[in-house]
């Protein structure tokens, strides 16, 4: 839905447990391959196939990478930062690996170390500007804030720089991106910018330090963030949203998203939480894009992504996954996205563990549309993803993101 910092850092050369969980184990953990295993999701199978890969080989540098990306995705900064630093050691100036130490280092609002790996880049020269400590928490152990809307998107009000409430929509694929007017009233400086397409439009994204953000009684101060003239979707009465709060905002706390409850509740990391839904893989992949395991009808569970900002339906995917898990594709009322034919779908039933929703309509497009939620990440994190599910499948449910123990729970 918004404008991902993804695509931006893509542009700019960057792009560059105890209890056991259901994970993926797509590809079986006898092979010998773990590229395999890794495209299939097999993750931990897959690490343990590179370690091997290392100790024949402690030069192998795909295989250091590789470790080093899969605790990235799980957050597992130590590990992450050593194999990937290692990678780098034995193939100087990877820009893969690179953007991956960057956003280990960033991910931990340890921008100082990301600036040395940023250059002169406009991601750089924003980090090289903060005083003190980035994404700073203060006030209250935990808010709850009502929904003002629900659809198109839910919104909530948050105050910005000490200001008055301001709308804002809640998406897990946006960063903290203001309204191009909202920056301009505030008076914000831009530090650096870079420009883009979004949906087939030029755009500007500027990059600015922003003072602070309150939530009720809870405050984050000293952000790095984004402003752009990009449309964002209008609310019910017509109105511009004053932004966009994404999952940049939601890892640095406990976030559920209580669609049911219409509310959106943050809790400082550190609060005692006993989640009553069952409890999901979580990963990250790059930046801000969550994924976890679902299932089509009794195709899967399988890894999909967590993009909650598709309006108006629940499901994204392709022809080919749709009619593998047995869902009509309707054929006869084609619609198009990014060059590509879309067509309408239901879904009977669509599960993340024991939470089931049905008759969930959605769109499979002919083959991955790149850079879009669902199949088209596949290429971009390197791992198979078999949908996006998205708004209208999470209206029954509350849905919380834990992002220090890496799991994700649903719960009506």
């Amino acid at each position: 839905m918004t404008l991902r910092r993804r695509d931006f850092l893509w542009q700019a050369g960057l792009a560059a447990a105890t209890v056991p969980l259901m994970t993926s184990g797509l590809a079986s953990a006898a092979s010998a391959d773990p590229d395999q295993l890794f495209r299939a999701g097999s993750f931990d199978a897959a690490d343990r196939g590179y370690a091997k890969l290392l100790r024949k080989d402690p030069a192998n540098a795909r295989a250091a990478a590789q470790r080093g990306y899969i605790a990235l995705l799980h957050n597992r900064f130590p590990d992450a930062e050593q194999f990937l630093s290692r990678a780098l050691e034995l193939n100087p100036g990877d820009a893969d690996t690179t953007r991956k130490l960057v956003e280990c280092f960033v991910r931990q609002d340890r921008h100082d170390r990301a600036v040395p790996l940023l250059g002169g880049s406009p991601f750089g020269k924003l980090y090289a500007q903060l005083n003190g400590k980035p994404w700073e928490v203060r006030g209250a152990q935990a808010v709850r804030l009502p929904f003002q809307d629900l659809d198109p998107l839910p919104t909530i009000d948050a105050s910005v720089n000490g200001g008055e409430p301001r709308r804002f929509v809640l998406d897990t694929y946006g960063t903290l991106d203001l309204d191009q007017a909202v920056a301009d009233e505030l008076g914000l400086r831009s530090v650096a910018t870079v420009s883009g397409f979004a949906g087939g439009q030029p755009v500007t994204l500027h990059l600015g330090i922003l003072e602070s953000i309150r939530f009720g009684d809870l405050e984050i101060r000293n952000i790095p963030m984004q402003w752009s003239n990009q449309r964002k979707p209008p609310r019910p009465d017509g109105t511009t949203p004053a932004g966009v709060i994404g999952t940049t905002v939601f890892y640095h706390l406990l976030t559920t998203m209580d669609y049911a409850g219409r509310a959106l509740v943050l809790r400082r990391k550190d609060t005692t939480f006993r989640p009553r839904g069952e409890r999901l893989p979580l990963w990250l992949a790059g930046d801000h894009y969550p994924c976890s395991m679902g299932s089509l009808n009794d195709h899967g569970p399988k890894i999909i992504t967590l993009d909650t900002g598709g309006i108006a339906h629940g499901l994204d995917t392709t022809v080919e996954i749709a009619e593998r898990a047995g869902i009509a594709v309707d054929h006869a009322n084609p619609g198009e996205l990014n060059g590509r034919p879309v067509y309408p779908i239901v879904a009977e039933r669509v599960s993340m563990g024991r939470a089931v929703a049905h008759d969930v309509r959605g769109s499979a497009s002919d083959g991955p549309v790149m850079g879009t939620p669902g199949p088209g990440q596949s290429a971009m994190f390197g791992f198979d993803i078999v949908a996006n599910f998205t708004h209208e499948f999470f209206k029954p449910f509350a849905l919380t993101f834990d992002y220090t123990r890496m799991n994700c729970y649903l719960e009506r």
